[in-house]
């Protein structure tokens, strides 16, 4: 599967972004309560683990399609994500 964006480098745009932020946070909380490495977290939703750790600091605006995959491989629609991110 060739995705644009799954090495992306961080955006100087939007990193740090206080939505992005957040995100990152909950994916990385939700990620290690349920014993997940970023690595695991990564492979199950088809994304590079370096990718995977940007999310987690922030440092990529999610395509909607990430951010489905994501928040699938966590086990979360991507409302509920959305909602624990507090967003």
């Amino acid at each position: 599967m060739n995705d644009i964006g799954r090495m992306a480098k961080p955006s100087p745009t939007h990193s740090g972004n206080p939505a992005l932020v957040s995100i990152g946070e909950t994916v990385r909380s939700v990620r290690t309560k349920q014993g997940l490495s970023q690595e695991g977290l990564a492979l199950a939703a088809e994304l590079d683990r370096s990718y995977m750790g940007g999310i987690e600091r922030g440092e990529h605006n999610l395509t909607v399609i990430n951010l489905i995959r994501v928040s699938g491989a966590l086990g979360l629609t991507p409302s509920e994500l959305l909602k624990k991110s507090r967003l």
